[in-house]
């Protein structure tokens, strides 16, 4: 599926034998396309039995195994990299959004490099390292993120209330005061104000009004 409309044979394995080659040089010669499927059936085989690995482990070996067999005639990066996704967001739903596959392709030249080194040693050790490299950078890069819309919030309300004091305001006054702001952003602001018990809220709907607490 995600190769249909881009390969006239999307859907179907390999039906000849590949290599990888950089100019002149061999990089991986992949096995027989004869020995495809019962690889890969072997290997989704192994991936339904296989408890012991941690998932952020065993997405790592998918990953490199997919890329070992190379299954498809083209594609094979992205395959690889769509299974192991799933596999972590299996494992945990907050990698729904945690952008390890936009880090890896960002990092190209090490992926190829953890992927030869390991094929020249016949173990997958090398990519697993690089992967679980790559995982706890987008994990840090997300909490980055994070921590700087937390920033942001309490800064906000932080200047709000040096602005209103202890004179109420209404989400329109707070809008004006923060003029880069969403009426949305100025809602969450607001509820989170309150939720912190830095705000007190007086009325209701169009008569609602905000006062900073002490």
């Amino acid at each position: 599926m995600l190769m249909k409309g881009l390969l006239a044979d999307a859907g179907h394995y390999r039906a000849k034998n590949v290599g990888i080659f950089d100019k002149e040089e061999v990089k991986h010669i992949a096995p027989k396309s004869s020995r495809v499927p019962e690889l890969m059936n072997a290997l989704f085989a192994w991936i339904k039995k296989e408890k012991e690995l941690h998932p952020l482990a065993l997405s790592a070996v998918v990953h490199y195994e997919i890329e070992f067999i190379h299954p498809f005639e083209d594609g094979n990066g992205r395959m690889g990299r769509f299974w192991q996704g799933l596999i972590l967001k299996e494992y945990n739903a907050l990698f729904k959004y945690v952008p390890v596959e936009s880090l890896i392709e960002r990092n190209q030249k090490k992926y190829y490099a953890a992927l030869e080194t390991s094929d020249n040693e016949g173990d997958a050790t090398v990519f697993i390292e690089f992967s679980l490299k790559m995982i706890k950078a987008s994990l840090t890069e997300m909490s980055a993120d994070i921590i700087g819309i937390t920033h942001t919030l309490e800064d906000r309300l932080t200047e709000a209330g040096r602005h209103f004091k202890n004179k109420a305001f209404s989400r329109k006054d707070y809008m004006q005061f923060h003029k880069n702001i969403s009426s949305a952003t100025a809602s969450r602001d607001l509820k989170e104000g309150v939720r912190r018990s830095q705000l007190k809220k007086i009325g209701q709907k169009n008569q609602t009004r905000y006062k900073y607490v002490g």
